[in-house]
């Protein structure tokens, strides 16, 4: 036990030595996107309509072209028709956790990113009037990301993107498991202030 704490401070040391001899460039940034969400298939037998949602995500950057990022989103669509009845929504909502890679094009100001990420979200169906009828309780997803950043200077960026998010879940529907394979696609702009 002992040995594997050593060798994790040797490498703790070494990645701050490392990264403290970097440009000065600023580590932490938090980001505020938003935009339309598109389901790539059914949810159980439920056409879902486009929805939209927003996410809040922070981001550390250990490594000059590499950090994590992790934040909370919230996304909803409805559905005219579907197992839970007419004219309901899905809203699905949850946190993210990933690792992003991030590389400048040339001297501009613009980079290009990459993200992949874990979720651990549910999904709340609610009737027409707001009343949540269904809760598939917290599980674990996944998902990919790409898209660009501007910079704008004064440590602000735009950063316009593509997501992909895959979770499944299970909602009980009078005394019925009812399996929920929420996959969609989200084109998303957001703004990154980093400090």
């Amino acid at each position: 036990m002992k040995t594997k704490v050593l060798l994790l401070t040797i490498v703790l040391i070494i990645l701050s030595l490392y990264s403290s001899a970097q440009e000065k460039e600023n580590r932490w940034g938090f980001e505020l996107n938003s935009g339309a969400s598109f389901a790539t298939s059914k949810l159980n037998d439920a056409d879902l309509n486009p929805g939209f949602g927003f996410e809040g995500v922070f981001h550390y950057r250990f490594l000059p072209h590499t950090g994590f990022y992790g934040g909370w989103g919230w996304n909803l669509f409805g559905a005219d028709n579907s197992f839970a009845g007419a004219d309901v929504c899905f809203e699905e909502t949850g946190y993210i956790l990933g690792l992003q890679f991030k590389h400048p094009l040339g001297n501009s100001p613009l980079s290009y990113y990459l993200r992949a990420g874990g979720l651990y979200n549910h999904i709340e169906i609610e009737n027409s009037d707001g009343k949540i009828i269904m809760d598939s309780g917290h599980g674990l997803g996944w998902q990919l990301a790409g898209g660009l950043e501007f910079n704008l200077g004064r440590n602000w960026s735009l950063t316009p993107g593509v997501k992909f998010n895959a979770l499944n879940r299970d909602v009980e529907n009078e005394g019925v498991n009812v399996p929920l394979e929420l996959n969609y696609v989200q084109v998303r702009f957001g703004i990154l202030k980093k400090f």
